[in-house]
């Protein structure tokens, strides 16, 4: 049977299957609580909303609060590592990590990122809190945590202690960074398996790409406003990001064969540039399958062979999130 697939909605968490081709849904748990982010670890389900996190290890017949939560409830991004069993990543809004080893029964928050945050003064343009970590991505012990608006954060010992990036100052101002470093303004981090040293980023300035493990940032597309960034586990070359003209405004889809050397519109099937909303996330599926969930909720599939999307069926509850 097919690996279910887990989305996070602005009513509740729906578990999904694709079967001969076809996507089929099952019933919708936590329904009437906004779920931000979603991760599953060691068969547990984590589930991240404003106010904490709800944790099944039954597939959402029963749900129940960790033994020791998140200190911030409002939860932006959860990873489950992709080597480590039981190991789950959670970003917070005010910006900060807290780490779990037993798929999310326990969580202690990582210190020195809130002190980086209060030293910079991090921030958001929509919030009054002081930042966010909204995305993350690892390759064995190496991982990085995506910061609106703060930078890149590494880590090297899988998630024990982290710090800026080399190629991130933390200086939290919009304004064009020197060069070898990334734009402050930082939405999703990608890693490739080929190489440890390979990271991607999606900024309010485009696209990003660091070769070193972010010791040096390269912009390679500077074609907006970017919030979503895949690329393929097969080959590091095959990149799709989610540009804008500006926040939710003219958004589309755009594709690269050539490590960003250059850029071809992947727009089948979609009637983009869409006037009023943009990529939120990408999120690979088997069966050479790519998904995209707008910032309004939409949500489209992608077949990477007829290179054509899809539009998925209506839930009737803004999309937040999707894993598998």
């Amino acid at each position: 049977m097919p690996d279910p697939i887990f989305f996070a909605t602005d009513n509740g968490l729906t578990t999904g299957r694709f079967e001969a081709g076809d996507l089929s849904y099952g019933p919708r748990l936590l329904e009437g609580t906004a779920i931000t982010a979603v991760a599953v670890a060691s068969e547990t389900i984590v589930a991240g909303t404003r106010t904490g996190i709800r944790l099944s290890s039954d597939r959402g017949d029963s749900w129940r609060e960790p033994h020791i939560s998140p200190a911030i409830p409002h939860i932006r991004w959860l990873l489950a590592h992709p080597d480590r069993p039981g190991s789950v990543f959670a970003g917070t809004e005010p910006a900060g990590i807290f780490v779990s080893t037993d798929a999310g029964l326990t969580w202690t928050g990582r210190p020195e990122v809130e002190a980086l945050r209060d030293e910079h003064g991090w921030w958001l343009p929509y919030s009054p809190e002081s930042g966010c970590v909204r995305g993350f991505a690892f390759h064995g012990d190496r991982g990085y945590a995506a910061v609106e608006v703060g930078g890149v954060l590494r880590t090297d010992d899988g998630g024990a202690t982290w710090n800026l990036a080399p190629g991130s100052s933390g200086d939290p101002q919009f304004r064009e960074p020197p060069a070898g470093y990334i734009h402050a303004d930082v939405h999703s981090v990608e890693t490739h398996r080929s190489s440890r040293g390979l990271v991607f980023a999606a900024t309010n300035a485009g696209l990003y790409r660091s070769q070193d493990g972010g010791e040096t940032f390269q912009r390679i597309n500077a074609d907006g406003y970017t919030r979503a960034v895949w690329i393929d586990p097969q080959d590091p070359n095959h990149i799709a990001s989610g540009p804008a003209a500006s926040v939710g405004r003219s958004g589309t889809v755009v594709e690269s064969v050539d490590g960003g050397e250059t850029w071809q519109p992947l727009t089948g099937g979609l009637d983009a540039p869409w006037p009023n909303t943009m990529v939120e996330r990408f999120q690979g599926l088997s069966g050479s399958r790519l998904a995209a969930v707008l910032d309004d909720g939409r949500l489209f599939f992608c077949d990477l062979g007829t290179r054509r999307w899809e539009p998925g069926p209506n839930l009737d509850a803004a999309f937040r999130g999707m894993t598998v």
